[in-house]
């Protein structure tokens, strides 16, 4: 759970120059007149990237320091990129906005607890959860040198944060201003059918795949072309009805936990499946018609999806 070592013992050198550079850059910041503060703004926040760039090594990406309520994120002093996202210590975002919070390794995975929030995030994991809330990691939480690492705004939103980005100096600004605390506050209803479908037509498909099962049912919600309920679109009795699980009666089993936590990120936003319409697995099925007369859209797990 700490934050990863900023040098090796290599890497002298290095930290000589990025302590060079920032004190150059520092005292330029502060002892100019008003008319050039912007200028050498725009200096400092390039000599930091410099430095994090030499400082996260080969390979790794460096991104602006980010600020909360403007002031630079403590022991997380450099972003990182990942599949341009993005990512920022877990630990000192959550002592930045909850200073009252215990942040700690439990169970193989990063929990932070106060009074007011209960957040987990385990490495690997394509989501984090806050209060009975769920939300979408696409590319997962990191784990980098014993710091756990989550995007930005995924965990800002779970703290209750709003984010902005600055176009031109590349700098993240995490605002706690105004913010809300991360309470569930899902439709009942949505989630009661949602989850079941999910359930009932994803059987032994992994979360995405039950993410994208999710998106089609909302897909057709938004479309003009279905109902327009989820409750609706699920037990919609055109050509035979639209859902094996409402033919065979699975759609009233109670649903897994993923299946509620898929739903859950569904709701929260997350999409993997586009404006994909229709799914069907081809091994599973001899009603082909999907598949010739529909545009393919991907294929996750046994599903095909189309527009």
């Amino acid at each position: 759970m700490g934050n990863p070592p900023l040098f090796s013992a290599s890497g002298a050198f290095w930290k000589v120059l990025c302590l060079v550079l920032l004190q150059k850059f520092s005292y330029n910041l502060v002892t100019t007149n008003d008319r050039k503060v912007c200028p050498y703004m725009k200096k400092f926040f390039a000599s930091t990237l410099l430095c994090a760039t030499l400082l996260l090594g080969p390979g790794a990406q460096a991104a602006a320091p980010i600020l909360v309520d403007g002031v630079p994120l403590e022991q997380n002093a450099f972003a990182q990129l990942y599949h341009s996202t993005t990512y920022v210590s877990l630990r000192a975002m959550v002592e930045a906005l909850y200073p009252d919070a215990s942040v700690a390794w439990v169970d193989n995975q990063a929990q932070a607890t106060d009074a007011v929030l209960s957040l987990s995030a385990q490495p690997g994991a394509l989501y984090i959860e806050a209060n009975q809330r769920a939300f979408f990691v696409q590319h997962g939480v990191l784990l980098d040198q014993g710091c756990t690492l989550v995007p930005v705004r995924a965990l800002a939103a779970a703290l209750g944060a709003q984010v902005d980005w600055d176009p031109v100096t590349g700098v993240v600004s995490v605002h706690s201003d105004a913010a809300q605390q991360p309470q569930s506050s899902y439709d009942s209803e949505i989630l009661y059918w949602l989850s079941r479908v999910i359930s009932a037509e994803s059987q032994g498909e992994p979360l995405l795949g039950k993410i994208a099962v999710g998106n089609v049912v909302l897909n057709r919600v938004a479309s003009g072309e279905f109902p327009g309920t989820v409750y609706g679109v699920i037990f919609d009795e055109r050509w035979g009805g639209q859902f094996e699980c409402v033919r065979n009666l699975t759609i009233y089993q109670e649903p897994t936990a993923e299946s509620i936590l898929a739903a859950k990120l569904v709701m929260e936003g997350a999409d993997v499946a586009g404006d994909a319409l229709y799914f069907l697995a081809p091994a599973l099925t001899n009603n082909h018609w999907i598949m010739e007369n529909r545009p393919y859209a991907m294929t996750i797990g046994a599903h095909w999806f189309y527009r």
